[in-house]
This record gives C-alpha cells, sequence and structure tokens, in this order.
C-alpha cells in the first residue's frame, strides 16, 4: 500500500506549526488520523460532541436553490407585492429533497408597512446582495410601527411547535442509572413502541430533588430589608430539559440518537423518559440570502419600529447566509423552536434602542433553540451579541468564527440552566468594557436568571489579553470550559455578590491550540468515521497535525499510473481532483476557504483517507 505524507509548506512564517508551539488539551486529543480522544475533567465530566449543530445536524452543505420567480420593487408599500410572490412559491410543488424553489429580489428597495412570512416548506427568499446601495443590493426597508415592534420576516411557523405535545402511547421511561453527559445511547423499558428514523424527545423532569441539586439555580433568597421583592429562586415543574433528537439505531431496549445529551441524566434524581412528539406545522427547507433587511427609525433611543429584522420560528433544516440585518430593536436574527439550522456570513449591527434588559440581542437563540450553527457572523453595538436566551430546552448551539465589535454587555449563556453553547474561535474587538464573555450565574438579574450555561466551551476564543475579562463558573452538577482563550482575566467572580467556583481554564494566553478549531476537529472526526473506508493507520497513511496556509504537498512511494488525489470538503463535495504522476505534487488552495478537507488517495482498488486544515 502507497503512503501518503502531507505537510503545510513553508508560507507566512512557516505556518501554523512552526510559529508557534503546539499543544493539546488534556481533555482532547488528535491522532495522527484525525479521531479524537476525550478525556474526564476532575470532576468526571467530558467535553461534549458539537459537530451535529447545523443544517440537517451538521456536515452539509447548504442547498443551492434554482431560481422559480423574480420580481423587482414597486412604488409604495411592498408587502403584499413581496408576499404574493412568496404564496406563488409556496404553493409550487416539493421535490425531492423538500424544495419548491427560491424567490429573487431584483436590486432595489423593498418599502413594506407590514410583516412578511414564509410559511411553506421549501422556500428561499433571496437577494443580489446585502450592501446599502439599492442599485447592486436587495434592501427589505421596514417602514412604520404597525403592529408596534413587529417582526420584519418569519420563517417557519408563527404558533411554536416545540416538541411539548406527545403522540399518545408513545412515552416510555429510560431504565439507566446515569446517562453521562455527551451520551448519545440509553436504555427504556420499551423500545418496541419506536423505529429508526423516529423523532422523539428525550425528556428530563424539573423535580425537586434536581432543584435541589442545583441549590435553586444559585438565585439567593430575596433580601429580608425588602419584603415586596418576589422570591425568583427556581421550583420544581418550572424547567424541564428536553432534547429533539432522531433514533439513529435499536438494539434490543437500547436506543441510539443522532446527538448526544449535554447533560447528565440521573435517573435518582429525575426519571427521565421519551416520547414521539406531534410536530404538526414544524416547516423545514426555508432560507434568507443575499439580502439587506433594514428598519426606519428616529436612532438613539427611539423604539417605535420593527423589533426582529429576522425570526426562525418552529423549523428545522433553515439557513441564512450573506444576509446584513440593521436597525432592529431586539435581534437580527432570532431562533425560536429552530433546530439543525445554519447562519452564516451574516451580520446584525447597529441596533437602535435604550441599552437596557429584553434589548439588542443581535443573534439570538431562544426557547426550544437546539443544535444550531452560527458561522463567520459579525455583530456590533449590541448589549448581548451572541447569545442564549433560551432556558434549559435550549442546547447545542455554536458559534464558529464569529466577531463581536463594540459590544454594551457580554456574549453569554443568558439564563435558566442552557446546555452546551460553543463559543469557538470567538472574537472581540474595540472593546468598550472589560467583561465581554461569560459562562456563569448571573443569579437574580433579569427575573431569576440563575445558572445560565452549563456544559459548555470556549475554544480558542480572543478577548483581548491585555483587558478582556471571561466570567467561568462551575455549575452543580456539571462544569464549563474555557480552553486556549485569550483574556487578562478568567475569574469565578465577575460580579458582585457571586462567589462561585471557577470552571476549568487550561492554557490562558497560550498560542498553538490544537486543533484550532473545536467544532471543526469534532466534525472531521465524525465524518471521517463515517465514511464506511478504512480508517488511517500509520501503517497505511501517515498524517502530521496540519495547517496549511497555500499549498498542499503530497508525496507517494511507488506511483502508479490510476493514483487519483482528491480533495473533499467536510460534508464530502468534491473540490479539487487529479492524478498523481509523479512522486510529489503541489496543491494551489489559494482559493479554498478556511475550513476543514479531506484528502483521499485512490490506487490499486485501495483508499486512504486523511485530513488538513485550511487557514
Amino acid at each position: 500500500m502507497k503512503k501518503l505524507f502531507i505537510s503545510s509548506m513553508l508560507s507566512v512564517a512557516i505556518g501554523f506549526l512552526f510559529a508557534q508551539t503546539p499543544w493539546q488539551s488534556a481533555l482532547l486529543t488528535v491522532g495522527n488520523n484525525g479521531s479524537l480522544t476525550y478525556n474526564a475533567d476532575n470532576k468526571g465530566f467530558k467535553i461534549p460532541d458539537f459537530s451535529h449543530a447545523g443544517y440537517k445536524g451538521g456536515g452539509v452543505d447548504l442547498p443551492e436553490v434554482a431560481v422559480v420567480k423574480t420580481i423587482s420593487p414597486i412604488a409604495g408599500d411592498n408587502t403584499k407585492h413581496i408576499q404574493d410572490a412568496i404564496d406563488y412559491v409556496g404553493a409550487l410543488p416539493k421535490n425531492s429533497e423538500g424544495i419548491r424553489g427560491a424567490l429573487l429580489l431584483n436590486a432595489g428597495k423593498y418599502d413594506i408597512y407590514g410583516s412578511l412570512y414564509v410559511k411553506n416548506d421549501g422556500v428561499v427568499l433571496r437577494g443580489v446582495g446585502e450592501g446599502n446601495d439599492p442599485s447592486n443590493s436587495t434592501i427589505i426597508f421596514a417602514r412604520g410601527n404597525t403592529p408596534a415592534q413587529r417582526t420584519v420576516i418569519t420563517l417557519g411557523n408563527n404558533s411554536q411547535i416545540n416538541g411539548t405535545k406527545q403522540i399518545s402511547n408513545t412515552k416510555t421511561n429510560i431504565t439507566d442509572a446515569i446517562v453521562e453527559v455527551g451520551s448519545c445511547t440509553f436504555s427504556v423499558e420499551n423500545a418496541a413502541l419506536f423505529s429508526v428514523g423516529d423523532r422523539i424527545i428525550i425528556y428530563h423532569p424539573c423535580t425537586q430533588a434536581w432543584i435541589n441539586a442545583v441549590n435553586q439555580g444559585g438565585v439567593p433568597y430575596p433580601d429580608p430589608s425588602a419584603p415586596t421583592d418576589p422570591d425568583e429562586r427556581w421550583v420544581a415543574g418550572q424547567l424541564p430539559i428536553n432534547y429533539n433528537r432522531y433514533i439513529t439505531a435499536i438494539n434490543g431496549n437500547q436506543i441510539a440518537v443522532d446527538a448526544p445529551v449535554f447533560y447528565t441524566l440521573n435517573k435518582s434524581i429525575s426519571q427521565s423518559y421519551i416520547y414521539k412528539p406531534d410536530m404538526t406545522g414544524l416547516i423545514s427547507q426555508v432560507g434568507l440570502e443575499n439580502l439587506r433587511i433594514d428598519i426606519e427609525t428616529l436612532g438613539g433611543e427611539d423604539e417605535a419600529h420593527a423589533w426582529q429584522a429576522a425570526r426562525f420560528k418552529s423549523c428545522e433544516n433553515a439557513w441564512a447566509r450573506n444576509c446584513t440585518f440593521i436597525h432592529f430593536g431586539q435581534s437580527g436574527i432570532i431562533t425560536e423552536a429552530c433546530s439543525r439550522s445554519t447562519f452564516t456570513d451574516c451580520s446584525a449591527i447597529d441596533p437602535v434602542a435604550i441599552i437596557t434588559g429584553e434589548r439588542m440581542y443581535n443573534f439570538n437563540t431562544y426557547v426550544y433553540s437546539q443544535l444550531n450553527l452560527f458561522k463567520n457572523c459579525y455583530a456590533s453595538k449590541g448589549r448581548h451579541h451572541y447569545i442564549s436566551n433560551g432556558t434549559s430546552s435550549t442546547s447545542g448551539n455554536v458559534f464558529l468564527r464569529c466577531t463581536s465589535d463594540a459590544i454594551n454587555a457580554a456574549n453569554e449563556g443568558h439564563r435558566q440552566w442552557t446546555q452546551g453553547m460553543l463559543y469557538d474561535n470567538h472574537k472581540e474587538i474595540n472593546l468598550k468594557r472589560d467583561f465581554v464573555l461569560g459562562l456563569y450565574n448571573r443569579v437574580a438579574m433579569g427575573t431569576g436568571h440563575g445558572w445560565a450555561a452549563v456544559h459548555s466551551v470556549l475554544w480558542n476564543c480572543d478577548v483581548d489579553a491585555t483587558y478582556g475579562k471571561i466570567a467561568l463558573q462551575q455549575p452543580p452538577t456539571a462544569q464549563n470550559y474555557a480552553i486556549g482563550c485569550f483574556a487578562k482575566t478568567i475569574t469565578g467572580n465577575p460580579i458582585s455578590a457571586t462567589n462561585f467556583p471557577i470552571g476549568f481554564v487550561e492554557g490562558q494566553n497560550k498560542s498553538g491550540l490544537f486543533p484550532p478549531s473545536l467544532y471543526e476537529a469534532q466534525l472531521a472526526a465524525r465524518k471521517m468515521a463515517n465514511t464506511g473506508l478504512p480508517k488511517t493507520n500509520e501503517n497505511k497513511l501517515k498524517i502530521y497535525p496540519s495547517i496549511v496556509t497555500k499549498t498542499l504537498r503530497i508525496s507517494m512511494a511507488n506511483i502508479h499510473a490510476d493514483t487519483i488525489i482528491q480533495i473533499l470538503s467536510e460534508s464530502g463535495k468534491l473540490i479539487k481532483e487529479l492524478i498523481l504522476k509523479n512522486n510529489e505534487t503541489e496543491i494551489n488552495l489559494e482559493n479554498l476557504k478556511p475550513g476543514v478537507y479531506f484528502v483521499r488517495c485512490k490506487s490499486d482498488n485501495q483508499i486512504s483517507n486523511s485530513k488538513f486544515i485550511k487557514k
């Protein structure tokens, strides 16, 4: 069998591996074949797998949807004009992928005085550009305030389809004493109620025993000197945990699901169970692309204007890409009962409202938001740019390579037991305050926010090592992590009147963390494991952890004329292919976007795989 060697060329100070001293976390190491080994922290917890966040469960390219109708702006109110066109596309038949088609809005400014709704599966609303010039961009301009503080566009169902409605006679208890955080398998009393491919809800009741285990959420008793203050400590029944999952395998009474749980299910404090949910009305395959949503305001602290730019509600496998949202009051993008969706290369900027609570959440994962990916996004001048404003129903959401500019508060888990948040390569710029990123207990802020994030990770984040502050606290029964982050301070006491243990901190202000992206490494490992091809080992294929900036060098022994080299995306899409004619070749990757890619060698009816990361 031929051996394939991949190394990064000398470029930009010889590249990542030689310009920096590489190191790996004690909790996660990468093998030469891209496999991952997880180790427990000092509390016995392991980092969960976040790779299932994103469109169709992560690692699936967004579809390129054909245009089936095109319109241009008209004078006056365009609300009905656009809505009629959306409804036209929504009435077309779906193809085998569940797609109806795209409505293209030509360049121009579309004044709207109402709200728009994409309420049918498989409909994409697309413009020609997201800039501020109507001669070459598509601008949806929301005028007026009727109804007050409206949403400009809702993609999905305007009702909340959240999985809490059970299908009769499908409930069965989980029998394991413990289902560890990160697990995708568990046993139940009666697996015969289910089939592979079924959607299920994994439900962890909010019992008094659990409330006691988390110390009433860490919310303090009311101040006895203020007897009129409400008691905001958490109570039984308030915050059940649920996970929206698909069954991938059944073996006897053991069930495997498509994504892990992000909290340990402990039978001794809460009897968890599963059931099939009634998801009638859930919308799938809807998207927003290449346009700008602007909102008419008076500037300053004006709040008499449209409030949410784009709401993705009661939908799955949705997306937004290359969009700009500006002058909203609360959110540029808000997700609600939205799962397995991707929001990439979007900007949410310059909100207009009073700088106070319930406002300026630029990218906002609200209740029942699960397994969503926000990638390469930019936010400016808000209060909480990238946030979980959901509660215990919100989990598994990822912010990857996002930039936060001039934030007024903090990017954070915001309230009441959000699980499994990942900030991966998060970047803060133009800091106006030191505390800008946090996984911590918000005690009695808001309405008993308490423990706002658990089993959540800050990976290779940069909040300014000379000034910025990260808050990181360890919740009872759980953990939070900051690994390879740059900050002047990482503290367990970010605000007054809190004194909780600090979470797991490793490699503060230490360059060279490998893998540089946790999400991409986990996705690559999962994709490699699912190829069905032989895994790489030292005898077949040797690969060093490789960060490539410009050129990929490939060398092999005993070359045959039929040796094919392929470069594939992390989702398996073929990017480049060539015949290897000599013992060594170089592949120019300058036009390749940053990310994780696979190399595949095909020769003599044998296939070898490895991966590299393009900076």
